[in-house]
């Protein structure tokens, strides 16, 4: 009888020492940045994954209006900046998530843009129906940013390289660098506004050349998020 029970208790003591190396292996493998992956127990323990970056491109003048438009001799609108956006912003957005971001289209004043914290902001927009040629860039002039600036510097440097557009800073407006989005977001979301180029100059190039442009916003965006403003990140296949 005694020896039964020294067994039962021999059994016990040692079902509590495992139970507690198991706790302890658990507060462990915790402090070091593991997690149990949930019905896959199978497999042990997995590395957590570090969360994708988060991007916001605003389709410029989305639910708001057409922007600048171009029309025919009987003033007919053959061209709309609004249109043209949002075919680039479509198209950026799909190269940025098969990067692995995590990527959100905004309206022109989306209300999701008061406090917004994000890895990256950047407005979509194309300028008048003229005939001048070229792309411009600014982020907020109120107290940027250093990742405001390297932000720009990324665009610029990417955006030029895949379009062929040259920069065209003397049509750089006040609306542009006191842009509203500014204002309203975090003001350590790193941001920017982009006009493409000009609907009359760029016609061709903005719409039948619209993946080329999505490719320059894209790469733009990746060399920010990789750290640096003068490096060879492409999101080119």
């Amino acid at each position: 009888m005694r020896r039964d029970l020294l067994g039962r208790m021999q059994q016990i003591f040692l079902l509590i020492s495992i139970l507690l190396l198991l706790a302890i292996g658990l507060l462990a493998a915790q402090a070091a940045g593991f997690s149990w992956a949930s019905g896959l127990s199978w497999r042990g323990w997995l590395p957590v994954a570090p969360p994708h970056p988060r991007v916001v491109l605003i389709s410029g003048h989305a639910a708001s209006d057409s922007g600048a438009v171009c029309t025919d001799a009987d003033g007919t609108v053959s061209l709309a900046e609004a249109d043209v956006t949002a075919d680039v912003t479509k198209r950026a957005a799909e190269l940025l998530r098969q990067a692995g971001n995590e990527v959100e289209i905004f309206a022109e004043f989306d209300a999701r843009l008061d406090g917004l914290a994000a890895d990256a902001l950047v407005s979509l927009h194309a300028d008048s129906c003229v005939e001048y040629s070229g792309y411009k860039a600014a982020h907020r002039e109120n107290a940027p940013t250093v990742d405001d600036v390297r932000l720009l510097a990324c665009v610029d440097q990417k955006y030029a390289a895949a379009t062929g557009l040259a920069y065209h800073p003397d049509t750089i407006t006040r609306d542009m660098i006191d842009y509203h989005a500014f204002r309203k977001i975090d003001p350590a979301t790193p941001a920017l506004i982009l006009e493409l180029g000009f609907l009359g100059g760029d016609r061709v190039l903005l719409t039948d050349g619209a993946e080329r442009v999505a490719q320059g916003v894209a790469d733009g965006i990746t060399c920010f998020l990789a750290g640096s403003s003068a490096d060879e990140q492409s999101l080119s296949p």
